[in-house]
């Protein structure tokens, strides 16, 4: 197959990194290694497999290879071909063609989109109004009534601290982060170029993401030269450093900070949201033993949302919430939509959600903060 030199297979060692490293080939079919080597050596039976599906994208693989290789995005070439054959799973199939309709994976309506800020008076770039940068909210933060917490959060943040921003408003498009994973190139070119069309018209000069998946398309792979894209986290921990955030608030809590693997693994982003909690008057920090670049993987990215799976047994965001339950936390903190949902039904399929709590960093600075988020 052409993948085998596109992305240098020969140089693959064997060595099972990869597949020893990878936080879903205990629970599910995904053996990396296997693939690679039926691969090097032809096997076209490994357009059949279903566990093809299973990758999170979540760079562990490639983080340890020994060669430099990228397996994860071997993976993701495996399903670009599958899209093109047609050979594609029904809810992967309902997600992209819900998204190239609706601009969303989950078919809301595009006038909706924007329901997150009801009272909250934000500017619309695409309306004529100008501002400094542009908060991009991202497709769950704007419609899952759990997220739309943590992006009124976010923009009631902003304003405390005085910045200048505005959003796309309707006109906000999915990143497309997930839908390239999910293998469908094409789409997630489209989707690129209509928000990178109204990104450069706005004139804005800095871009803060809610998710880490929204961070990764829009700082990596969107070419947005000249504009620096932030995740809120980084961009709180800047204002919060030149005094614009008085948490005056004390939040006597122990909380452990998980690390989602699009701001970690994949953006080298462990700090600042670290530093952020620690700003917080009493709230203790305490550490996960399997943190920052061993962080447990909790499922969610890769377009496992709309990925049933062949996974069995006990899910990695299971084991996180015992995880917490062992160190004896208040609070499971984590900064990436993906992660606070797999978390918090965790919590609820344990029976634990009376016990624990996942809340979003956002939402934690809020309190902190004094705001009324809730409308």
């Amino acid at each position: 197959m052409q993948l085998v030199q596109r992305f240098e297979l020969y140089a693959c060692l064997q060595c099972g990194k990869c597949t020893g490293g990878c936080p879903v080939s205990l629970r599910t079919d995904l053996n990396i290694r296997r693939i690679m080597r039926e691969l090097i050596f032809g096997e076209e039976e490994v357009l059949k497999k279903e566990a093809i599906w299973d990758c999170t994208t979540c760079k562990t693989c490639t983080l340890r290879c020994p060669r430099g290789l990228e397996p994860s995005e071997v993976i993701v070439a495996l399903r670009a071909t599958l899209v093109e054959l047609g050979r594609v799973p029904k809810t992967v199939i309902d997600a992209l063609e819900a998204t190239y309709v609706h601009g969303n994976p989950w078919g809301r309506a595009r006038q909706k989109r924007t329901d997150w800020a009801d009272g909250i008076k934000v500017k619309d770039l695409t309306k004529g109004e100008e501002s400094e940068g542009l908060y991009f909210v991202g497709c769950a933060p704007s419609y899952d009534p759990r997220l739309q917490r943590v992006s009124r959060s976010i923009a009631l943040i902003m304003k405390v601290a005085g910045v200048d921003f505005g959003i796309l408003g309707t006109s906000e498009s999915c990143c497309g982060n997930e839908i390239r994973r999910l293998g469908e190139e094409g789409l997630f070119e489209e989707l690129r170029e209509q928000n990178k069309e109204k990104i450069l018209s706005s004139g804005v000069k800095w871009i803060v993401t809610t998710s880490p998946h929204c961070l990764n398309a829009l700082k990596n792979e969107y070419g947005l030269e000249g504009i620096r894209v932030y995740h809120y986290t980084e961009f709180f921990l800047e204002l919060f450093e030149e005094g614009r955030l008085p948490f005056k608030n004390p939040l006597v809590q122990k909380v452990a900070y998980h690390d989602p693997c699009f701001l970690g693994k994949q953006n080298n982003i462990y700090d600042p949201p670290r530093d952020l909690l620690r700003g917080i008057p009493e709230l203790k920090l305490l550490e996960f033993s399997r943190s920052r670049e061993i962080s447990l993987c909790c499922e969610g990215g890769g377009g496992r949302m709309w990925v049933e799976g062949t996974g069995r047994g006990t899910r990695n965001s299971e084991i996180r919430v015992k995880d917490a339950e062992a160190l004896g936390v208040d609070i499971i903190a984590t900064a990436c939509p993906f992660c606070l949902l797999t978390l918090e039904d965790a919590l609820k399929t344990m029976g634990l959600d009376e016990k624990l709590q996942v809340k979003d960093i956002a939402e934690l600075l809020s309190e902190a903060l004094g705001l009324e988020v809730e409308r």
